[in-house]
């Protein structure tokens, strides 16, 4: 019990720490959402924290560097596997964003999922926000889903899902949802099977996406040390 109780201490100061880092409103609510999602999978209590601290380091890397950059790139982590997400119009930001993720310790897998392309606006948000709602809510009134474990990404009507399935079957199910979903392009998979290891860095998405995966966008391979 104390050991619990020291551990949510520990998510309560880093969520503290995170209003010298940014002001940004969003930033905080995802951190607790980092923590609330992983403490109820697989990861517990202790693999929240991980995850919280590996998302307060980037975001605070991301705004030093360029505050603008900050603002257009999302952060999913789950037992420390990096899903970043967004649009760009500077293709250095892209490659900035995937070299900071890799720096702070507990990092095992960064997923790069930035665009470089001219943002579809607040219409194009808002329908992508829409849609990750709509899933989200199917996802949760579904008896045979454990919505809690998923992370649900929209960029330009791709959904970037990400998480623990408790099986095939459910993790299908979240699939067929998404596809079901008007506006939506297509489904990409980062979800591992529960007691399934992380795969390394130069895995590929399974195969629930639905078009030919572009060779750039796979994984990015960790900068070397200097």
């Amino acid at each position: 019990m104390k050991n619990r109780l020291s551990v949510l201490l520990c998510c309560l100061c880093l969520g503290l720490g995170a209003l010298s880092l940014s002001s940004c409103t969003g930033f905080l609510i995802g951190s607790a959402a980092t923590v609330g999602v992983s403490a109820a999978s697989e990861g517990g209590l202790s693999g929240a924290a991980s995850d919280a601290a590996i998302q307060i380091k980037i975001n605070d890397l991301w705004f030093r560097y360029d505050i603008e950059m900050f603002r257009k790139l999302d952060l999913t982590i789950n037992q420390g596997r990096v899903l970043i997400t967004g649009l760009v119009q500077n293709p250095e930001h892209r490659v900035e964003a995937v070299r900071l993720a890799w720096q702070p310790e507990g990092v095992k897998q960064v997923i790069n999922e930035v665009r470089i392309a001219e943002s579809e606006g607040i219409m194009g948000f808002a329908k992508d926000t829409w849609i990750t709602t709509r899933l989200r809510t199917a996802i949760t009134l579904d008896r045979d889903i454990l919505s809690i474990n998923y992370s649900i990404d929209t960029v330009q009507g791709t959904v970037y899902l990400m998480g623990v399935a408790q099986s095939r079957l459910e993790l299908n199910r979240v699939v067929e949802t998404g596809r079901t979903i008007s506006g939506v392009n297509q489904v990409v998979s980062y979800v591992k099977l529960r007691g399934e290891g992380v795969p390394d860095s130069e895995g590929a998405p399974r195969e629930e996406k639905t078009q030919q995966w572009d060779s750039e966008r796979l994984l990015d391979e960790p900068y070397q040390q200097q």
